[in-house]
């Protein structure tokens, strides 16, 4: 079988030259079949129908033909109504006067729109011939076309009355195909608002015009009322205004009316009800932004889940604070409905004209149309923070990113993430702020830099300084002033501030702009590098090209320069800005709010006159050495560490400590595993080998140690608890900035993460040992069914520490600003009721930061990551916010970029006197640039009811315990309980009648019982507390001698000062911001001894770090 098939076939029959050279036409046609597609469209017919009703273009043009032709009719029966003169010789036969130039034109106008009407109903005929027949359309054409062709063959009908203004209706059915076949052919949807507005109008127009010609007609054989006047009662009549000057005298007329009315009553009620309808479909899917506005306009998107009333004022305020995004329109694409707060709020004047909400989802591109987001100027995408499951709410925002990059990819993406682990979904976006990056950073340096997250968001937060100017207390002036700077930049060569530092340090350049200006130079950018650097240090030499970053109430740009009379008649010729030490400025004016800073004497400070050298010391006549000047150019000699400090940079193969064996374990080098794509790698304190799973258990001993708790393993540094629902990625940036190279081995502080926090948790972890106490926000509380409730368990718990470990520093985060007024929350409190009506004025004068002046706040105990949603608006117009919030955090580590770290303020330290001269030392001596002050001071809190103590009796001891309250501090004194009261009644009373009955008893016993109730008169709740803890404790198998030495401060606030003015003194205890320049910086390409180790653990590092990755 396989042979016959491989067998070639053998030749047709007679097969000869020609059918070679030809082919056989018979085997051919008998294999091939030729099929011929699309032959329908071939006949007569189709290509009709394809010309008339199928093709877009030509039916458009049949359209507007058939439109005009109707309109002439009616114009043409207008025109034979009004030359006509009814006095002129009627009789009954004739109706209307004859013209034949008249009946010429309608005779043909009547023959094309009889030939054309039977021509569509023949191409449209699908089977039922009197469905056709009795439709409206053709009897009205029948009726307007067939007697004109009736009166060529009859003559003597030719003055025949024909109700031609009945093709007004037949206009008005061309006229909405007319529209329809336009959107088609111009490929767009069209409004189904604009359709039915144009229907409701063509019927109006139809109503009155045949209710007008027809009453016309019908009264000739009555008063013989004019076109004007039938015009006019028309109008009247369905006005429902009715005078009655004019009225049908004839029943035809008058029937004419009840029918015209009652037509009336039926259409345009179902008109009306079809528009109000749509418009209320419109209003809550918002319509569509304009096309012409979009090209002549400049307007940005923004594009959130669902639009909250918090989230929308913070963007609304922080984006119009700018002067030049007054004339933005803002789009809003929300997948939701509007709800009723947002609503009432974009119905005010001020954003009614500036603000449009659509409905709309940005993966559709019909709704990215409406929102014309291709001629955008940026569009933002906010996530979803209020829900349960944030991988799913990133999730979303990972695709609205992409689908916004593929229907505009020339549009500006600004984008925020909650999970740092999907942010490499989104690395193309212009901008991408990180919601746990930033909040687990700013919860590691707060507990370094204390107050690090009130530091920050002031400064991302557009202020004029306003706030709390009006208040009595001198704090909250200054906390309020301080609180208006912000980061500006500005060109080196088109700088008044920093122009005449050209070719200079920068360390020269910042001390010396403070001095004279007020103003803090933080960072430069240069031409050639591209890269922001904090405190580049002394070595780096200012250039014109340089872009400098500096903190300052506003900008250059906004600021005008006043000088004195004296100083403009004495100014030497060559200039204002002839040298550093002779620029006669005093003050610096913002003209934006009329914000003043007066700044001290300009004049160089004279080091041999004594103005900076200290008091004597101890009484005798030697001083201190005065603070050196800044020194225009680097000298590697002169940079020295600040003698207020210790040097942070160590050496690793140089240990002074020989006791100190610990050190000898830790290494610099770069985590050999990250924990997802995109995180910026960060020099290091790392173990010099790898710890094993079953020791990162602190109260569960393994075969390596029997240590069950924070006490055994004898740290010591005070700990860093860390509670969090779970262990995510974001704790990677929560380790990093704590374990960061240029901390100091000996102050690194051991970091417990603590996943549940139960008081016997608490106690097995060390908090007694603890210095702070992080609290992280809890995912599972998002799932609460009042939004404000999420933070009500996390709130609830922290007052709960905080009343058993008052000296605990607590650090908490929370998911609405608005919350905050709860930390610490104090009954009854005098104080904190005053707080509040200042926030209320504060937020009535339209203030952004309302809530800056709530004590756990301005102390930098509690923060909100939504309060960094503005970091992503300001970024629309400073590009460099994120980046410079990166740096300070140690999100980013840019060679030669300098930190953010702290320094506080001793006795020995307070001969420098004010900020001016500490900015001077420090720039001298070791090149750090201190930004602000984070101040504590003591301050009475008013007496409430839950601070006094209440005796039961007037009894012996009341005199005691009055000496003991004044002696103990005011804010330990809490009220008896009431169970403790009663208790202490019942003893009084059973002594009493144990007295009675048995007066000979032991007196030991007595006095026992006595002393008895004399310990629960005096006890307080604060002492039932710490006996509840001690219990737990010894139950535990804990010490109690660390919560003993345990101490009450609560009468101190706390609140930052950003760039005080130079002669703002300095207060004992003060901690100063500093941004310290790298210490890695200038390091020699020569490592020392044992770099070549470090070298290559390096090298090991980045390659295990590069298989990690995708």
């Amino acid at each position: 079988m396989e042979q016959l098939e491989s067998e070639v076939p053998p030749l047709p029959p007679r097969f000869r030259f020609r059918d070679l050279l030809l082919g056989d036409q018979s085997f051919q046609n008998d294999d091939r079949v030729q099929v011929e597609f699309y032959v329908n469209e071939n006949t007569f017919k189709e290509r009709l129908k394809l010309f008339f009703i199928k093709n877009q273009r030509s039916s458009l043009r049949i359209r507007v033909f058939n439109f005009c032709l109707k309109l002439l009719t009616c114009l043409l029966y207008i025109i034979r109504v009004v030359t006509d003169n009814p006095g002129q010789g009627v009789n009954a036969s004739h109706i209307c006067i004859y013209y034949p130039l008249f009946w010429y034109v309608q005779v043909i106008v009547a023959i094309i729109s009889f030939l054309e009407t039977m021509l569509l109903m023949y191409l449209s005929y699908k089977g039922n011939i009197w469905e056709q027949i009795f439709q409206v359309s053709f009897l009205l054409e029948m009726i307007n076309t067939v007697p004109f062709i009736i009166t060529i063959f009859w003559p003597s009908i030719r003055n025949i009355f024909i109700p031609v203004f009945l093709n007004c209706w037949l206009a008005k059915c061309a006229l909405e195909n007319m529209i329809n076949d336009v959107h088609r052919a111009i490929q767009r949807t069209n409004s189904a608002m604009f359709n039915q507005v144009l229907i409701l109008i063509c019927t109006l127009l139809c109503l009155v015009f045949t209710g007008t010609c027809g009453i016309q007609h019908l009264e000739r054989a009555g008063k013989n009322l004019s076109l004007f006047n039938s015009f006019y009662f028309c109008i009247v009549t369905f006005s429902t205004v009715g005078f009655g000057d004019v009225t049908p005298r004839i029943w035809p007329s008058q029937l004419l009316v009840v029918i015209m009315i009652c037509v009336a009553l039926v259409v345009l009620p179902l008109q009306f009800e079809e528009l109000i309808y749509l418009w209320m479909e419109r209003q809550k899917s918002g319509g569509n932004y304009s096309r012409h506005r979009a090209q002549t306009e400049k307007h940005v998107v923004l594009c959130v889940s669902a639009l909250k009333i918090d989230l929308l004022m913070d963007f609304l305020n922080e984006f119009y604070a700018h002067p030049r995004l007054q004339d933005y329109y803002v789009v809003i694409l929300c997948p939701s409905e509007m709800d009723l707060q947002v609503r009432r709020v974009l119905q005010i004047p001020l954003w009614s004209q500036r603000v449009i909400y659509l409905q709309g989802s940005v993966l559709k591109d019909q709704d990215l149309l409406r929102a014309k987001m291709d001629d955008a100027e940026a569009c933002f995408i906010l996530s979803s923070r209020n829900e349960v499951d944030r991988m799913a709410a990133d999730h979303q925002t990972i695709l609205r990113a992409w689908a916004v990059k593929d229907f505009a990819p020339n549009c500006p993406l600004y984008v925020q993430i909650l999970k740092p682990e999907n942010k490499f979904h989104v690395k193309f976006a212009d901008h991408v702020v990180c919601e746990e990056e930033f909040k687990y950073a700013m919860l590691a340096l707060n507990c370094v830099c204390p107050a690090t997250s009130t530091l920050v968001t002031l400064l991302v937060h557009t202020s004029r300084g306003r706030e709390g100017q009006q208040s009595p207390e001198q704090w909250q002036r200054m906390y309020g002033c301080c609180s208006g700077n912000e980061v500006y930049h500005i060109r080196l060569c088109d700088s008044k501030f920093f122009g005449e530092y050209n070719g200079k340090s920068f360390t020269y350049a910042s001390f010396h702009a403070h001095k004279k200006y007020g103003v803090c130079l933080i960072g430069i950018k240069s031409e050639d590098n591209k890269s922001i650097l904090l405190n580049p240090g002394p070595r780096h030499i200012m250039a014109a090209t340089d872009t400098c970053y500096y903190i300052n109430i506003t900008k250059e740009e906004n600021s005008a320069f006043i000088f004195n009379q004296e100083e403009r008649k004495g100014r030497p010729a060559g200039g204002i800005y002839d040298g550093p030490s002779q620029l006669p400025v005093h003050s610096i004016i913002a003209s934006m709010g009329t914000v003043a800073m007066d700044l001290q004497n300009t004049s160089p400070p004279d080091v041999s006159g004594g103005k900076l050298v200290p008091p004597t010391v101890n009484g005798t006549g030697s001083r201190r050495p005065s603070i050196a000047p800044v020194q225009e150019l680097a000298d590697s000699a002169s940079i020295l560490p600040c003698d207020l400090l210790s040097d942070q940079s160590e050496d690793d193969s140089v240990f002074t400590d020989e006791k100190d064996h610990s050190s000898t374990e830790y290494v610099k080098g770069y985590p050999p595993n990250s924990p997802y794509i995109g995180s910026s790698p960060t020099l290091c304190h790392l173990l010099a080998e790898k710890a094993p799973f079953c020791c990162l258990r602190l109260d569960q001993g393994c075969r390596h140690n029997s240590f069950e708790d924070a006490k055994a393993y004898g740290f010591k540094n005070k700990l860093i608890i860390v509670s969090a629902e779970t262990a995510g990625n974001g704790l990677y940036n929560f380790i990093v900035p704590l374990r960061a190279y240029y901390r100091p081995r000996k102050e690194l502080n051991p970091i417990v993460l603590l996943l549940d926090n139960p008081l016997d948790s608490l106690l097995q972890c060390g908090i007694i040992y603890a210095d702070n106490l992080v609290v992280v926000d809890k995912e599972s509380t998002m799932s609460a069914e009042e939004d404000y409730m999420a933070d009500a368990k996390t709130i609830v718990n922290v007052q709960t520490m905080f009343r058993l470990f008052p000296s605990l520093s607590i650090i908490t985060e929370l998911t609405h600003p608005s919350n905050m007024r709860f930390m610490q929350f104090r009954a009854k409190d005098c104080y904190s009721l005053a707080l509040s009506k200042l926030e209320k004025k504060e937020r009535d004068k339209g203030s952004n930061l309302a809530f800056m002046f709530r004590l756990p706040f301005a102390a930098g105990r509690v923060f909100s990551i939504s309060m960094l949603d503005t970091l992503l608006y300001q970024s629309f117009v400073k590009d460099y916010m994120i980046l410079i919030a990166r740096l300070l955090l140690g999100l980013d580590t840019t060679p030669g970029s300098g930190y953010l770290c702290a320094m506080k303020v001793t006795e020995e330290d307070l001969w420098i006197s004010t900020y001016g001269r500490l900015f001077q030392k420090l720039c001298s001596s070791s090149a750090e640039i201190p930004i602000g002050i984070y101040r504590t001071e003591s301050h009475i809190f008013s007496t409430s009811e839950s601070q006094v103590s209440v005796s039961v009796d007037d009894c012996e001891d009341t005199k005691d315990r009055g000496d003991e309250s004044r002696s103990n501090d005011q804010s330990d004194h809490p009220l008896l309980r009431k169970k403790s009261m009663q208790w202490a009644r019942r003893l009084s009373k059973k002594s009493v009648r144990w007295q009675g009955v048995s007066r000979d008893s032991s007196k030991d016993h007595a006095q026992r019982i006595a002393q008895q109730r004399l310990n629960l008169y005096r006890r307080s709740e604060r002492e039932e507390l710490s006996e509840l803890v001690r219990n737990r404790m010894r139950h535990l198998g804990l010490p109690t001698s660390g919560y003993d030495e345990q101490n009450d401060h609560q009468n101190t606030l706390s609140y930052v000062l950003i760039n005080p003015s130079p002669d703002t003194r300095l207060e004992l205890n003060d901690i100063v911001y500093l941004i310290r320049s790298d210490p890695l910086a200038h390091v020699p390409e020569v490592p020392p001894v044992h770099s070549s180790s470090l070298k290559e653990r390096h090298e090991s590092s980045i390659d295990t770090r590069e298989d990690t990755q995708l």
